[in-house]
């Protein structure tokens, strides 16, 4: 994406000047003539970096540093001053401007301090994608258009500490948005909170987002601290809001507007938490439906970001496969996998209804039922459609005169295994039930697969 650059001056010759200056160096600018005009231009379209005269009628630069500093502070803010004004830019230096310029200024080390920000402000935004990724055990691919775009937006709003709500297909990366939106904020030294309102039956979730005292209700033993609590100075995400029944809806609306939440059974408290939410419904037909309630609504949807489904992102689907492969291939204990261009390709062209979750779990079944280290587009397509002599019988045993597979492809069929039951059991919060139902077994065998994994124990 171009790396935009915000210059605020109200002298215009000296706009036409930097205009030029940074036009001819292959930077996209956008002029702002004054401080208000040039705060109202970053609320609306954000910037690489800002480039401000310090002395301006009505909002100066130590304002416009000021206040883009509180809206992002991975921008850097460089200051042009008048001959004389050293000790003024200073100051502006220890109020976080990243440099000065003074007037006149060499066109060539302007283009070099505008592009060092540009490169401060990339290694900024590198640096929280890294913690981002660390959080999350994987890797985030954003090499399309319409992802870079969404990656831009959470940069953008992250430090303003507003609510988000993040809506998307199933499978499509909306938890990866509300860790990364954590690991830009102001707030990524705190708490990351994280409740999926559709792994837990919703008589438990209340107690669940906001506590409950010993004895609350049967089986309450002892007193627990629920979500909210936990989050406090920090970050809680609530996927799948819109599964949440009315009454938790009230609540949460409560514990945005008065930042009081109150415990089953117990008191009132006050908590500092920024919520982000998620869902894959229309929350807006929902709310003329009368299944959510609609001053939650709008409370919620102060920042709407929608993920657009792998469909949509076709871009992504070659870092995504050789991140899988690479990821799936250690745990399998392969060696260096092959991948077939034409297996590219055709992934390329499908409609992935299960958007990234569903394109993990084939990679991962294509590696696991690999006969050696290479993945082909023969591969794919013996897989989709079963070989007669490859069905199984009534019983779940191999057909007639199989032998079954060798050690090793059935360590990586276990592996396989192993690794979609864990995924699903720590999505759902590990409730087994849940595990099951998304799994599509039932529940003594699921209980079975996860003590023979060592995902519980006996």
């Amino acid at each position: 994406m171009p790396q935009r650059v915000l210059v605020i001056d109200d002298d215009p010759s000296l706009r036409f000047t930097l205009e030029a200056v940074l036009t001819d160096a292959g930077l996209t600018v956008e002029m702002a003539d004054g401080g208000a005009a040039g705060l109202a231009a970053f609320e609306a379209h954000g910037a690489a970096v800002v480039l401000t005269d310090l002395a301006m009628p009505g909002v100066d630069g130590m304002q416009v540093l000021q206040q883009i500093r509180a809206q992002d502070p991975s921008v850097p803010v460089l200051m042009l001053t008048a001959h004389g004004s050293e000790r003024v830019a200073v100051s502006a230096m220890k109020a976080g401007a990243y440099d000065y310029l003074p007037k006149p200024f060499d066109p060539d080390e302007l283009v070099l301090a505008v592009k060092r920000g540009i490169e401060t402000r990339e290694l900024r935004l590198q640096n929280a994608r890294l913690r981002t990724e660390a959080q999350l055990g994987r890797t985030i691919v954003a090499e399309s258009p319409a992802m870079r775009r969404v990656l831009d937006m959470v940069a953008r709003v992250a430090p303003k500490d507003v609510t988000v709500l993040f809506s998307g297909e199933s499978g499509s990366g909306k938890d990866v948005m509300a860790t990364a939106l954590h690991a830009h904020s102001r707030r990524a030294d705190k708490a990351f909170i994280r409740f999926n309102a559709a792994a837990i039956p919703s008589e438990l979730a209340e107690a669940e987002l906001f506590g409950h005292t010993k004895g609350a209700f049967t089986g309450a033993q002892q007193a627990r601290l629920g979500y909210f609590q936990q989050a406090d100075k920090g970050t809680l995400f609530i996927d799948e809001i819109g599964e949440l029944p009315l009454a938790i809806q009230a609540k949460i609306l409560r514990a945005l507007q008065s930042g009081e939440v109150q415990q089953v059974g117990g008191k009132t408290e006050t908590v500092d938490v920024r919520l982000v939410v998620a869902t894959n419904r229309d929350l807006a037909a929902d709310v003329k439906a009368g299944k959510f309630r609609e001053d939650l609504y709008y409370r919620l949807n102060v920042v709407p970001i929608r993920i657009p489904p792998l469909r949509e992102r076709a871009e992504d689907i070659e870092p995504f496969v050789r991140t899988f492969v690479r990821q799936y291939s250690e745990r399998y204990g392969m060696g260096q996998v092959e991948i077939e261009p034409a297996l590219i390709d055709t992934m390329k062209a499908q409609p992935w209804p299960g958007n990234v979750r569903d394109l993990e779990n084939t990679v991962a079944r294509l590696l696991a039922l690999a006969p050696d280290d290479k993945l082909t587009l023969a591969l794919w397509r013996s897989l989709a459609e079963p070989r007669p002599a490859e069905r199984t019988s009534g019983s779940g045993s191999l057909a007639s005169g199989d032998p079954g597979p060798s050690h090793p492809l059935r360590a990586r069929v276990e592996a396989f295994e192993r690794a979609i039951i864990a995924e699903q059991f720590e999505a759902s919060g590990k409730n087994q039930s849940e595990t099951a139902r998304r799994l599509g077994v039932s529940r003594p065998a699921l209980i079975e697969k996860l003590h023979k994994y060592g995902l519980i124990e006996r």
